[in-house]
């Protein structure tokens, strides 16, 4: 019971949330702001070598680092002029790079929490739509084209169904029927692969036909299609083994999504909000309705 509670998203949450503040109060001991004075602590200067030999795969060179040291110095200077004259007040796009800054800070946190396969083999079974292996279909097809055919379409279809059902299955079908742009042979397709060549319905109702032999005709955008379906395969649920790494990033997004949202709402609950403009506070009401 307390390894599972201990797995719980929103029980990560709460130490996530509490090292966020420790990692905020970390981050910021690079620069000790007194008065005029600017510090590069140990720290930062350790941090600046570490992000150079993660781009560069080496460390920097003497005249490399004090180029970095004078940059982070650039910036900081700038930076406390900008604050000095207001310029961080009342700007859309700072507020949301520094709201942005805080997500991604709490989102590298809540990426650290790795599962286990008990964990994956639940998320597996519970979102198994999304990591379905589809079923394939390999056919072939006779067009016949209603535009050319007219009122005749449906009679020629019976008749020329007749004819491939006598004839034996590596007959020569390439003149039959009408010339279709996409050819007459497909392999391994499937549903999506046949919606979009075909169309919804008509690839419905393709992969419940029975394999083996001539049948139809199917109605499909084009006109009509005389079908035999050679090969099929149904859609199944892998093993985890076979797409862990695809479950492995879908469940820690899914961790992600909510440890960020719960993490949201625990701030916004510190806040009193006042909508002062009538139309919009109805507006949101209704919504929330």
């Amino acid at each position: 019971m307390l390894n599972k509670w201990l797995r719980e998203p929103l029980v990560h949450f709460l130490l996530i949330g509490g090292a966020l503040f420790l990692l905020y109060g970390l981050q910021n001991e690079g620069f000790v702001e007194q008065s005029n004075r600017i510090v590069i602590s140990e720290a930062e200067l350790d941090r600046l070598i570490t992000l150079w030999g993660k781009k560069r795969q080496r460390p920097p060179t003497q005249f490399e680092l004090e180029g970095l040291i004078e940059q982070q110095i650039r910036e900081e200077v700038l930076y406390r002029e900008a604050r000095a004259m207001g310029l961080d007040q009342n700007d859309s796009i700072v507020r949301r790079r520094l709201a942005q800054k805080v997500e991604f800070i709490f989102a590298d946190l809540v990426s650290q929490a790795e599962p286990t396969d008990t964990d994956l083999a639940d998320y597996l079974a519970t979102h198994a739509d999304l990591f379905e292996v589809p079923g394939r279909i390999s056919f072939v097809q006779v067009y016949l084209s209603t535009d050319k055919r007219g009122a005749r379409v449906e009679e020629d279809a019976s008749r020329l169904l007749a004819d491939l059902l006598k004839a034996s299955p590596d007959a020569d079908i390439m003149m039959a029927g009408d010339r279709f742009m996409f050819g007459q042979q497909y392999k391994q397709q499937t549903e999506h692969d046949v919606s979009r060549l075909f169309g919804k319905d008509f690839a419905n109702k393709l992969f419940n036909l029975p394999v083996g032999h001539w049948q139809g005709p199917v109605l499909s955008g084009y006109g009509l299609h005389l079908v035999r379906i050679d090969n099929k395969t149904d859609a199944r649920q892998p093993e985890l083994d076979a797409v862990r790494d695809k479950v492995h990033n879908e469940w820690l997004a899914r961790q992600r999504r909510v440890a960020d949202e719960a993490f949201y709402q625990s701030l916004r609950q510190r806040y009193e909000i006042i909508i002062e403009n009538v139309k919009t506070k109805n507006a949101i009401a209704s919504v929330e309705k």
